[in-house]
């Protein structure tokens, strides 16, 4: 049987997800809303006194740099090692890594502790590997298909599945590729809107026992949900409540037209 991203929204929605999110305080409310509009069901947990805990008896776990602290990178480091001891995936979303020092360092510790996927924008996942980039703080200052060589070298490297989002994503494990298109040009106009996917592949991840096609169906089903909300929408500030109202209403026959690019 041939495999479709609705395959993947139908088993996520079934089981309805628990995913331990450790995200940034800019995307924590939008993250939670976007799991919960999609069919999953988020739980925002950072602390180092619960963080390991709590990671070994959720789905999967999705960890986001946004706003560090040596306090939250302890919890992430305890729900990491949690993750991993019950067998569950992680997402890594490094977030602006390569603007300080202490980002730097700590994405190389996070990196180390295997992450099943990693996501970013082309400007982090070339960074990541090595290469120079056009990054400001947390926004893209690269095409995606610039990263695309530097993303299937980042996953050798690491045996992570890496996405790179932008106008068209790219999703690779090193071997197979595949392009993702769709979206709305409103869509880096709302804050959050990467972590948000960051979170949401985790739900994926949950159900999926690929992650390659786990993480191809969460981005198709995000820029499926992005192009709905993006003809409805006036502008940024009624493009959230259209895409969250998006989520809800696709369906995994909707999933079936997705502009999905394998290779």
């Amino acid at each position: 049987m041939t495999w479709t991203p609705a395959d993947s929204l139908a088993a996520m929605r079934t089981a309805a997800p628990l995913v331990h999110c450790i995200t940034n305080y800019v995307a924590m409310n939008y993250a939670a809303n976007v799991l919960l509009a999609a069919g999953a069901s988020p739980a925002m947990v950072h602390t180092p006194e619960e963080a390991g805990d709590f990671a070994a008896i959720a789905a999967a776990l999705t960890v986001n740099i946004g706003t560090l602290s040596p306090h939250w990178v302890e919890g992430m480091s305890r729900a990491i090692a949690g993750a991993r001891a019950a067998g569950r995936p992680w997402v890594l979303d490094p977030v602006a890594h390569f603007a300080t020092p202490y980002r730097q360092e700590v994405t190389r510790r996070l990196v180390a502790e295997a992450p099943t996927v990693i996501r970013g924008n082309a400007s982090e996942i070339l960074a990541l590997g090595g290469e120079g980039s056009a990054g400001k703080g947390v926004d893209a200052g690269d095409p995606v298909e610039a990263a695309e060589a530097a993303a299937r070298r980042l996953a050798h490297e690491t045996g992570a599945v890496v996405a790179v989002t932008g106008e068209v994503d790219f999703v690779t494990d090193g071997d197979r590729g595949a392009r993702i298109a769709g979206g709305s040009p409103l869509m880096p106009l709302v804050t959050a809107t990467g972590c948000a996917l960051t979170a949401l592949t985790g739900a994926f991840l949950a159900t999926g026992p690929d992650p390659f096609r786990a993480t191809a169906a969460a981005l198709a089903m995000f820029a499926a949900a992005g192009d709905r909300a993006g003809h409805a929408a006036q502008g940024p500030g009624s493009f959230a409540p259209a895409f969250l109202d998006a989520l809800h209403a696709l369906s995994p026959a909707d999933l079936n037209a997705a502009p999905v690019d394998m290779s």
